[in-house]
């Protein structure tokens, strides 16, 4: 299958450099799972604000976690909805995160390496969200340093 979606290496910097509030969707205390060791990753070195979401709504390195994107409170400005769920599910996350876009003022959905959904990309363009798919932004990380280094 032929991705019809290129990510724009201008929108990942953007994001990768604003330290606004990044949403983890599939976030919870599993520490073997991927998502754990990113959102650290974003917390600790990137100096992101962490909200976890799944539907455990557990509270994940001390930050309080909710069932859903409808759970979290108004007025929450959100970066990124960075979505841990597999390709099959990851479209009623996307159709979330358009739901509450102006709620919570989400600018972008990330959706993790190996996620893909051609369609949910393109709801979410047209509602206005940036999106990137099939990358983490611990690989993106690399890219954008060695971009800044170079201006």
């Amino acid at each position: 299958m032929t991705l019809r979606h290129q990510n724009d290496p201008q929108l990942i910097r953007e994001l990768m450099t604003d330290p606004g509030i990044w949403v983890v969707v599939g976030l919870s205390t599993n520490e073997k799972r991927a998502a754990h060791s990113v959102a650290r990753w974003l917390k600790h070195e990137q100096h992101k604000g962490i909200i976890p979401v799944h539907p455990k709504a557990e509270t994940v390195d001390g930050d309080q976690g909710y069932a859903t994107l409808a759970d979290i409170p108004d007025g929450t400005d959100i970066k990124v909805v960075d979505c841990f769920v597999n390709s099959s599910r990851v479209g009623a996350v996307v159709d979330q995160a358009i739901e509450h876009r102006d709620r919570l003022q989400i600018d972008a959905v990330w959706l993790q390496e190996g996620v893909i959904d051609e369609d949910a990309a393109d709801r979410a363009r047209r509602a206005g969200l940036g999106v990137v798919m099939d990358t983490c932004p611990k690989v993106e990380h690399p890219k954008v340093r060695s971009e800044g280094m170079a201006r």
